[in-house]
């Protein structure tokens, strides 16, 4: 769940409905809902096109897991750029169902939903079972260094995890480098690399 201490950046005012839009691949311009919940916030949109252009545009064939879904706009992206699976955490219900919404409308067969508690759930996981990883933790809860360390042994050799923090890790685990950073207002992003 995308959840930051501060108020979301760039919300309506009012109580009208909330929403991003995908930037890329089959489904670009698709309008993904995002509820009202205190501090989700989605991975705004030039974050979200910097971290693809850094990938490369086409993931065709790739397994990606977006452990803290939220709106689902990273895991969503990264199927609509080819992902050959995306597995969607996400803890909270009412959002479980909005992702399952997405889902059904995009005919997005290559997501899976999973309702979970994503450290819980990747520490049960196979290892090398994912070609890229993305954790957007909670900015308030401070599971950026934990989630790291749950997620790393998921990896294959050379894949990726992405990470968006309130702050870059300071030390990185041991077989992780990072490849880029990117600052954007209250979010700090870093692309890592298994060694």
């Amino acid at each position: 769940m995308r959840r930051a201490a501060a108020p979301h950046v760039g919300r309506p005012v009012g109580g009208g409905p909330h929403e991003v839009r995908l930037i890329g691949g089959q489904w670009k311009r698709s309008k993904l809902p995002v509820a009202d919940r205190p501090g989700l916030r989605p991975t705004p949109d030039r974050v979200r096109e910097t971290l693809f252009n850094w990938l490369g545009q086409d993931l065709t064939g790739w397994r990606v897991l977006d452990a803290f879904a939220g709106s689902g706009a990273l895991g969503f992206e990264a199927a609509s750029r080819g992902a050959a699976s995306v597995v969607l955490l996400e803890r909270d219900a009412a959002l479980v169902r909005g992702l399952l919404d997405v889902k059904a409308r995009l005919k997005a067969d290559m997501v899976q939903v999973v309702p979970a508690e994503a450290l819980a759930w990747m520490t049960r996981q196979a290892p090398a079972a994912f070609e890229l990883i993305l954790l957007d933790p909670p900015f308030d809860a401070g599971l950026a260094g934990p989630a790291v360390q749950a997620a790393q042994p998921l990896l294959v050799p050379g894949g990726w995890l992405y990470l968006e923090a309130p702050e870059p890790l300071a030390a990185l685990p041991a077989g992780l480098r990072e490849h880029r950073r990117l600052r954007a207002g209250a979010v700090s992003a870093q692309l890592l690399q298994v060694d």
